[in-house]
């Protein structure tokens, strides 16, 4: 999938869903990092604070997590699904 800078959806939304997918297939596998926000802008050609948002709508899906100094890394899926259950849940 590539990034469609003239279509209709959201340059940030476009970059999650490739992202997403590429975590939920295993091309990036847990506990590794992804690619850092440097290299996504490079590689599809968008801006730093698109590239953060993306990375912003990952981490509120539980896929990833953003270590400071070090980068941002892949969630197991497992943990992931709890901590996104967990976080929706309201305390009594």
């Amino acid at each position: 999938m590539t990034i469609d800078h003239d279509g209709p959806v959201p340059l940030y939304l476009q970059l999650a869903h490739l992202l997403r997918a590429q975590i939920l297939s295993g091309d990036l596998p847990p506990n590794r990092p992804i690619p850092a926000e440097s290299r996504l802008q490079q590689i599809h050609g968008l801006g730093r604070d698109t590239v953060r948002k993306t990375v912003s709508v990952l981490r509120e899906e539980g896929l990833v997590v953003t270590i400071h100094a070090k980068g941002t890394y892949v969630l197991p899926l497992a943990a992931s699904a709890e901590d996104t259950k967990s976080s929706s849940r309201s305390e009594p």
